[in-house]
C-alpha cells in the first residue's frame, strides 16, 4: 500500500464545531496528494458525540480524498464507514480487528519496539507507526523511540509513521530517518493559522522523494 505524507490526529476537545472547523481548514489547505491520513481521536468525547464527529469528519476527508481512521475503535469506524482504524497495545487483538475491517487500512502503534513492528506486520497491520520520537506535549510520559527504528523497520515493507513530539522544525529529521509519514496534533491544530501550517508541511514531502513500499 502507499501512505506517504501528513498523517493529521484531531485534538482532544468538547467543541464540536471548532474541531470541525479546524479540520475543514486544514483539508481545504493542501492537495490529497500531500496527506497520509486524518485520524480521528478525541478522548474528551462521550460516545454520542464521537459518533457525529466521526461522522461529519469522515464526509469531510471523503469529499477532500483524504483517507479517514478512527482510533482505538472499530466498531465506530465501521460505523461511520471509515477507510480504517489504529490500535494501540491495549486496544484488541490485531488479528481480530484485521478480520472485522476486511480491506479496511489497519494501523497498529509500535512504541520503540521493532518486534511489536514485526508482530503487527504478521498479524495483518498495514502500516506501523513509532514514538514519542521526540518530547511530546500530548503524552509527555511516553516512551522515546530513536529514530534509528524507521531504517530498522525498513525491511518490514510497510509504510511507518513516526509521532510523538513532531513539529514543523523536527518532522525533516524523522523523514530523513525514514518515516513515510508524521502524525501531528498540536502542532497542527494549537498552529496561529492551520491552513499554512499544513501547507508547510506538505511542502516536506514535496522536497523528499518518495519511499517504495514492497
Amino acid at each position: 500500500m502507499s501512505l506517504r505524507g501528513l498523517y493529521a490526529i484531531t485534538p482532544d476537545t468538547r467543541d464540536s464545531e471548532r474541531l470541525l472547523e479546524l479540520v475543514s481548514g486544514a483539508l481545504e489547505a493542501a492537495p490529497s496528494r500531500a496527506w497520509a491520513a486524518l485520524q480521528y481521536r478525541n478522548k474528551l468525547a462521550d460516545a454520542a458525540q464521537r459518533a457525529r464527529e466521526a461522522r461529519a469528519l469522515a464526509a469531510l476527508a471523503r469529499r477532500r480524498g483524504v483517507a479517514f481512521i478512527v482510533n482505538d475503535d472499530i466498531r465506530l469506524a465501521l460505523e461511520v464507514d471509515a477507510d480504517g482504524a489504529h490500535l494501540g497495545r491495549d486496544d484488541g487483538r490485531l488479528e481480530a480487528a484485521r478480520r472485522e475491517l476486511g480491506n479496511r487500512m489497519l494501523g497498529a502503534s509500535c512504541y520503540d519496539r521493532l518486534e511489536l513492528a514485526r508482530a503487527a506486520v504478521a498479524a495483518g497491520a498495514d502500516y506501523v507507526a513509532f514514538g514519542s520520537v521526540f518530547p511530546s506535549p500530548t503524552k509527555p510520559t511516553a516512551v522515546r523511540a530513536p529514530l534509528g527504528l524507521f531504517a530498522a523497520a525498513r525491511a518490514l515493507a510497510v509504510p511507518l509513521v513516526a509521532i510523538g513530539g513532531i513539529t514543523l522544525e523536527n518532522a525533516p529529521e524523522a523523514i530523513a530517518a525514514g518515516a513515510d509519514c508524521v502524525a501531528v496534533i498540536s502542532d497542527l491544530f494549537d498552529a496561529p493559522d492551520v491552513a499554512q501550517r499544513t501547507r508547510a508541511y506538505a511542502r516536506l514531502f514535496d522536497s523528499n522523494p518518495s519511499r517504495a513500499i514492497a
